[in-house]
């Protein structure tokens, strides 16, 4: 028996430039207690067939033709016809957080800051269950003992600044479930959080769903994801439907070339060394000269696998005060003892949670701050460096060496620019060359990410996703800098965008001989791009070694269980919710010997395998007797 049936869905957005369809002709069924997943690029229509659902489209739309037809089961299960009710009438307000329920992508801009978790989640027990504050307070308690949050006595006066990403999806699904709902809509609901909170969202998800007797219908463009939750899937392309049908048929035996495409675009563990992604429209870098600033390939050839840039014994201490900045409120510890070896030419990965350090150790090498203690030595013509050291002409000389491509493209871009004044500012700044060798070197950039001259007068809002985050690895190469930090470059992208930007990274780093540190949660990703991994926990380097060595041979407990929360995209290899109790083993003090730490220990690194590096500090009381040497990595 279904819950929902859309049937010939349409919706079209009106705007300065006429009307357009965004959603043509959709036709699906969403079974009781199931859970159908619409997949798809970003741009491709879920959200809106999701917001239609709820009632929720934005003001400049209207749809146009079909029905929404959802099974209201508390009026005697009788269909009702959510597309012909007023958005804002009592009647769609009545099902609306009551029986169905939706948990949006982005949990920090979908709370409110100026309220506390309790108040917010008690807000829809008593708009829809008709409880005073007492009672809506208890409930919310219970809720948030059923997400298994902790302390939910403590957790309902907290606001959510006070909160990490993943607190803030278990109490934005609190919020969902408090009416106890038919349906839940989940859209992206693990997007930005590392595997380990991911694999715990998802658990949770199907945990709740049994429990309340729930349906689903989660909106992703995450294959991994997909074959852990789903019963069926949606495929969704330019607003059209290209192939519906169970998961294990979509996956065993895709019919429509797009599906197929998206397959070959996701990254997984189990891609061959010389396996390339194919992205649905790949881009091809054409590499030039430039009379502007030569690129140092011959160099970095030459002295490939050479040290670039060493950290040494590196610690960063945080210390937090009160608003008015005078009185200390407590300090944290970002980096403890990091030594880590970035080789010319490599892409070193770091992987870890949220919180781990992988951000806080990147930016160090850009000298973003002072260190608590320790070096970092960088190497130029004049042999290594202590960047720390660098006077105020040296460092702004070091800035053209070194550059970053940042997480969110739309946010490190600016607004009120357009495309060619963001890749001359670099070059102005710098004083490189005039104005007729800044505008040929504008356009070199521009053709190196595969973007036209056409979109040189167009300003960041107007351009996607992949293209915005193509802007700024044409920024950062604006300086011709040899050494690069991607800071989760792809990690707000959809599978096939995704590809296209590992793919180009790729590229160029081979044919301009560039040195990566590439930083992100998503090992599958970091398993196709990177030469090394270094992994970190809680500020502390816990394994380094040869990519493959990592992920086919992973020797430390907490490297062993980032692996094991990865949602691979196959249906062979399915997360085991029942083992993910405490799969995180983020707490150094629960490792099993030898690599238990107290928070004081210093990290002490074994080559267990050739290169390959683990904390042991168990075992540095043997190193003399069975000659492992330690800690150069």
């Amino acid at each position: 028996m279904n819950l929902l049936d859309v049937k010939g869905l349409s919706v079209e957005f009106r705007g300065d430039e006429g009307r357009h369809d965004v959603v043509r002709d959709v036709s699906f069924s969403v079974p009781e207690n199931k859970c159908v997943a619409l997949v798809g690029e970003s741009g491709s229509g879920k959200t809106v067939i999701s917001r239609a659902v709820m009632g929720i489209l934005p003001a400049k739309s209207r749809i146009t033709a079909g029905q929404i037809l959802f099974r209201d089961n508390r009026k005697n299960g009788d269909f009702v016809d959510i597309a012909k009710l007023p958005p804002a009438g009592p009647a769609m307000r009545a099902i609306r957080g009551d029986q169905i329920a939706m948990i949006f992508q982005e949990p920090m801009v979908s709370l409110s800051p100026l309220h506390t978790i309790g108040d917010q989640i008690a807000e829809a027990a008593k708009l829809h269950r008709f409880v005073g504050s007492k009672e809506a307070l208890e409930l919310t308690k219970d809720m948030l003992r059923l997400v298994h949050f902790p302390e939910p006595e403590r957790a309902i006066r907290t606001y959510p600044f006070e909160l990490s990403g993943g607190l803030r999806q278990r109490a934005l699904i609190a919020m969902a479930l408090i009416c106890r709902p038919s349906l839940l809509i989940a859209d992206e609901p693990t997007t930005a959080l590392d595997v380990t909170i991911q694999a715990e969202i998802l658990k949770l998800i199907k945990e709740v769903q049994a429990e309340l007797n729930m349906t689903l219908l989660m909106i992703t463009h995450d294959f991994g994801v997909v074959t852990n939750m789903a019963d069926e899937v949606v495929v969704v392309y330019n607003g059209e439907i290209m192939e519906k049908g169970s998961v294990e048929d979509l996956f065993l035996t895709p019919q429509h070339p797009y599906l197929k495409a998206l397959l070959n675009a996701v990254p997984s563990l189990s891609m061959e060394p010389e396996e390339r992604l194919v992205p649905i429209r790949p881009i091809k870098p054409r590499t030039h000269t430039s009379d502007l600033h030569p690129h140092p390939v011959g160099k970095a050839h030459a002295f490939r696998g050479t040290s670039l840039i060493e950290l040494e014994g590196v610690s960063k201490t945080f210390t937090f005060k009160n608003l008015r900045g005078k009185k200390r409120r407590g300090m944290t510890t970002a980096l403890d003892n990091v030594s880590l070896t970035v080789r010319r030419g490599e892409c070193l990965g770091i992987v870890g949670e949220s919180g781990s350090g992988k951000t806080t150790a990147s930016l160090a090498m850009l000298r973003a701050f002072p260190l608590t203690r320790g070096k970092i030595t960088y190497t130029t013509e004049e042999g290594p460096r202590d960047i720390q050291g660098f006077n105020e002409k040296e460092l702004f000389q070091y800035r053209k060496r070194a550059q970053i491509i940042f997480q969110d493209p739309f946010s490190s871009l600016n607004p009120r620019r357009t495309l060619n004044e963001i890749l001359q500012e670099p070059l102005v700044i710098h004083r490189m060359g005039d104005s007729l060798s800044q505008a040929a070197r504008i356009r070199e950039l521009i053709d190196l990410v595969g973007l036209s001259p056409r979109y040189l007068r167009r300003y960041p809002h107007s351009f996607s996703g992949g293209q915005r985050q193509r802007i700024g690895i044409a920024r950062a190469l604006a300086l011709n800098p040899e050494f690069l930090i991607c800071d989760e470059p792809t990690s707000a992208l959809d599978v096939s965008v995704q590809a296209q930007i590992l793919n180009l990274l790729k590229d160029l780093k081979d044919e301009l001989g560039l040195t990566y540190v590439f930083v992100s949660h998503n090992l599958a990703v970091v398993d196709y791009i990177s030469d090394r991994v270094a992994v970190m926990c809680k500020g502390k380097v816990v394994e380094v070694g040869p990519t493959r060595q990592i992920i086919d041979n992973p020797i430390h407990p907490y490297t062993k269980a980032l692996l094991k929360a990865v949602p691979e995209p196959s249906l062979d290899h399915k997360l085991d919710f029942g083992s993910l109790e405490g799969t995180s083993s983020s707490d150094p003090t629960q490792w099993p010997a030898p690599y238990r730490m107290r928070y004081t220990t210093v990290p002490y690194l074994v080559e267990m395998e050739t290169d390959h590096w683990v904390c042991a500090p168990g075992m540095e009381a043997m190193r003399d007797i069975v000659g492992l040497g330690g800690s150069h990595i």
